[in-house]
């Protein structure tokens, strides 16, 4: 029996939707970024701008692990048009999902305060609100990590007593549990066409089945469908791995690097220890809790990048962002026991105890939320360097990219180069299937060079300048050093515009 303190939510939905809303609000809030567009989104953006027949030719080059993503961008730009609004509001979407998904699970496994608190607790972790406004695949991973988690719950908690709709054996189990097994395949493949690292959350479920004793009855269909997005996502896996390269920049595994890990990890523990006695529950497995599901889909993943970047240096935490689902889950599920614990003595204020815990963590990671919001936040700004390349420029001038990856700022913003003669660019990066296009050889350059009058020069500035590394960037520095003598340079949010006249 539950009493009006043991659920303390009068209305259910309200435990996923405000979950939702809440997650909503955060992404919506500051979207555009102060109109700011960093080096990876420009790489998104740039790609998704050509036809389906460019990418196709890109991807056979760089980039195949992230196909998928940039064909679904593609079709959002078409509809929608080209905006940071298009570029950000898919990941906001997706992590909003996320956010319904985990308090669904918490509600079921440790009490409503246990969902609407992990719910709320989603949005705000750092780790989150960084990639809730980017326009790259790793929050729409979330979102496929948290529903196929979701999916999973119910399966195990529908045939893990015996009693429930999948119970027992033959065809009429499959019958009714199918489509659900059909579509958790359907979601872990589609989340790995996405990014292959995302594969990391079958070992986490693995875990929570062993965790939980799950019957034959889900530990079979969950081989069959998982075994089928292994052999969907294989092709990628293979192919891709032909451009390693791509990661080479990726710096070893460090100890330092460890201490984000180990926090969370400890964090996560707590919450898992908090709710050892577990919330309200009816009709479930009695091993099937939050800490089951929870502690597996926070540390499988991250214990699992740790692994692999020990053979080959990959430690990026974007690349498992879905495993703060699991910890989120396990917040929430710490908030449900001290709910519980409070409520026999303070009942009034033990309904209170989730929204002013959420409340002053917001408030605390305020700082946070800001700076995320913040141009700041990136290494760079490609559309503000677009914006002095077009208040600079003549007609006529010649413009230099150093690296020619900082072609990537004319990629998204055309117009402001029109004009322009892009001197050491021989094959575009649509024509040629790559990221920033080919460039003439050294000495074609330099010729080119020496035929103009008036150049401007795209590159870092700050911390993220570096000397010019390849011979064709070696040459343009060196005839513009040798011949031509600067007239203007400005810098702005990590990138650099210097003009330069021919001395004479």
């Amino acid at each position: 029996m539950s009493s009006h303190i043991s659920t303390g939510i009068r209305r259910p939905y309200l435990v996923w939707l405000v979950p939702v809303l809440w997650t909503l609000a955060l992404g919506m809030w500051g979207l555009s970024r102060q109109n700011s567009v960093w080096r990876d989104e420009a790489a998104t953006w740039q790609v998704v701008e050509r036809s389906p027949g460019e990418i196709w030719h890109l991807l056979g080059n760089v980039d195949a692990v992230h196909g998928l993503y940039y064909l679904l961008m593609h079709l959002l730009f078409e509809v929608f048009g080209a905006s940071t609004t298009t570029l950000r509001l898919p990941s906001v979407l997706a992590v909003a999902v996320a956010a319904g998904c985990v308090a669904l699970i918490g509600r079921r496994l440790a009490g409503p305060w246990a969902g609407l608190g992990g719910g709320l607790a989603l949005g705000l972790l750092p780790a989150v609100q960084f990639q809730l406004q980017e326009g790259r695949s790793y929050a729409l991973i979330a979102g496929g990590a948290g529903l196929s988690t979701l999916l999973l719950v119910s399966l195990i908690a529908g045939t893990g007593t015996g009693t429930g709709a999948g119970a027992g054996r033959g065809a009429g189990p499959w019958r009714r549990t199918g489509p659900r097994w059909t579509a958790y395949g359907a979601l872990v493949l589609v989340c790995a066409l996405l990014n292959w690292f995302s594969l990391l959350i079958l070992p986490a479920h693995a875990v929570t089945l062993w965790w939980a004793r799950a019957r034959r009855g889900v530990v079979a269909p969950w081989l069959l469908a998982s075994a089928a997005a292994v052999a969907g996502a294989l092709p990628l896996i293979l192919f891709s791995r032909t451009q390693s390269g791509q990661v080479s920049w990726i710096p070893p595994l460090t100890w330092h690097m460890m201490i984000g890990p180990g926090v969370l990890l400890a964090v996560g523990a707590l919450g898992a220890w908090a709710d050892r006695t577990g919330g309200p529950r009816t009709g479930l497995p009695a091993r099937l809790t939050a800490a089951s599901v929870g502690l597996p889909l926070l540390a499988v993943p991250l214990l699992g990048l740790v692994a692999v970047s020990l053979v080959q240096p990959l430690f990026l935490d974007r690349y498992v962002l879905f495993s703060m689902l699991g910890l989120a889950l396990l917040i929430g599920a710490a908030l449900g026991a001290a709910v519980r614990a409070l409520a026999p003595r303070y009942p009034r204020a033990s309904g209170a105890l989730v929204p002013v815990v959420v409340a002053v963590s917001a408030v605390a990671l305020l700082p946070v939320a800001l700076a995320d919001r913040s141009p700041a936040s990136r290494v760079d700004d490609v559309l503000a360097v677009a914006g002095e390349v077009s208040a600079l420029k003549r007609d006529g001038d010649a413009v230099l990219f150093i690296p020619a990856a900082r072609r990537d700022t004319a990629l998204v913003s055309p117009g402001a180069f029109a004009g322009l003669k892009d001197i050491a660019l021989s094959r575009s990066p649509a024509e040629s299937g790559t990221l920033k296009g080919e460039e003439a050889d050294p000495a074609r350059i330099s010729a080119a060079l020496r035929e103009q009058r008036r150049v401007l020069l795209v590159t870092d500035s700050g911390k993220g300048a570096k000397p010019p590394g390849s011979q064709a960037d070696r040459a343009k520095a060196a005839v513009l050093r040798a011949e031509f003598t600067v007239v203007e340079d400005r810098q702005v949010r990590g990138r650099r515009v210097t003009v330069y006249e021919r001395r004479g």
